[in-house]
């Protein structure tokens, strides 16, 4: 992964939110310890490869550990409500994703406004979501899916990472255009759900596609492209920011 110099020599100063003299001084210090990212998802999934890539890759370049810490649950909120408990002194990262923003809109009870609450230090990635089915599914193409999705209303499930997440919206958003009936099944985290659709449990995912790229090489789960008419349909963007 090629990731941009100025992009993180600004996420080494990310955690300096003091007078100017001050934060110079700490840039040029920073960090003195291992530092957290935090990841609200389980292990092995999208987010978490990103998280561990760009950990080793500032770690080779500071000099300090940058640690992950898995923290499922609550499509990321749990992970956010981590983040927001940890000292503001730089020393904790949170991996945000589009799941995050998802939650600010839905999930009015949240004890913290994450719009508020959450600083932004750099953008580091983004992946496109893809429609996949197990290959032993009838349907090749989305139209042959669309076909059969109709003839059979209410009898296909649809897997997700979890209630709030941007394979789930997605999902729902495919569900209202195309006029299908599909029963949502939530998983905890992607790599739980990518397992039940390559066994059948499930027919249908909107993954995000580092989740299940070997998959879909190996011949165990088939891509469904143009879901959306032809258009990128979305991606899943992927935010580094700290607790400050």
């Amino acid at each position: 992964m090629k990731i941009p110099r100025r992009q993180f020599l600004h996420l080494a100063g990310g955690g300096a939110a003091l007078p100017t003299l001050s934060r110079f001084a700490r840039a040029q210090t920073y960090p003195t310890r291992p530092v957290r990212i935090i990841v609200g998802q389980t292990a092995g999934g999208g987010q978490d490869i990103f998280a561990r890539l760009v950990g080793q890759w500032l770690s080779a370049r500071l000099g300090q550990q940058f640690i992950i810490d898995n923290r499922p649950g609550a499509s990321g909120d749990i992970g956010a409500a981590a983040a927001l408990r940890a000292p503001a002194d730089g020393y904790t990262l949170l991996l945000v994703a589009n799941s995050n923003a998802i939650n600010a809109t839905l999930r009015k009870t949240s004890n913290f406004n994450f719009i508020r609450d959450i600083a932004p230090v750099a953008s580091i990635a983004h992946a496109p979501l893809v429609m996949e089915v197990p290959p032993t599914f009838p349907a090749r193409t989305v139209p042959e899916f669309l076909v059969y999705a109709k003839a059979n209303p209410g009898k296909l499930n649809m897997a997700s990472s979890g209630i709030g997440t941007s394979d789930h919206v997605v999902g729902e958003l495919f569900k209202m255009i195309t006029g299908v009936s599909l029963v949502h099944v939530p998983y905890l985290g992607a790599p739980a759900a990518v397992t039940g659709l390559m066994s059948g449990q499930v027919q249908v995912m909107f993954n995000n596609l580092p989740n299940s790229m070997e998959y879909i090489k190996a011949g165990r789960l088939t891509p469904h492209r143009d879901a959306f008419g032809g258009a990128a349909g979305c991606s899943d963007r992927g935010r580094v920011r700290a607790r400050l």
